[in-house]
């Protein structure tokens, strides 16, 4: 990892190691991705609850609230617990289109203990917008997240 994705995970650390609050470090991961990446549209959080995705913290356009497990890029990488990287939305099966501007999207798994909380979803206009070093880095900005919800 490069130092500059680092140093975005150190801020991380910085902003949620002595919050003990899920929803208020969940808030400030999406902002500060937000402020990191460029050319995404849409960076947020789908918590599981019971047998369904639902939407949490973000920052972008409205969103879709409630997404079924294998349904759509979140359902399907929750399910598989994969990360999914995807260049064209478009050319996936059962996309679920909440901004019709988005074009490529990344979903990371959030794992604790075995168990699944939720996802971290990513959109660009952009696409393929996602390579394997963004990849790289969302996965651990998610190890380092998940160690404190």
């Amino acid at each position: 990892m490069n130092s500059v994705n680092r140093t975005r995970i150190q801020v991380l650390e910085s902003l949620i190691k002595d919050e003990p609050s899920r929803i208020a470090n969940l808030a400030n991961a999406s902002a500060w991705l937000n402020e990191c990446l460029d050319t995404i549209n849409w960076v947020g959080f789908y918590l599981l609850e019971e047998d369904e995705l639902v939407l949490g913290p973000f920052q972008g356009k409205t969103a879709c609230v409630r997404i079924k497990m294998g349904k759509g890029v979140c359902g399907t990488s929750a399910e598989k617990r994969e990360i999914l990287r995807v260049p064209d939305v478009h050319e996936f099966p059962g996309h679920i289109a909440c901004d019709a501007a988005s074009r490529s999207e990344i979903v990371i798994p959030l794992i604790k203990g075995g168990n699944l909380l939720g996802v971290l979803d990513i959109d660009s206009p952009v696409c393929d917008r996602f390579s394997e070093d963004d990849q790289q880095f969302l996965e651990a900005f998610a190890e380092t997240l998940v160690t404190h919800l």
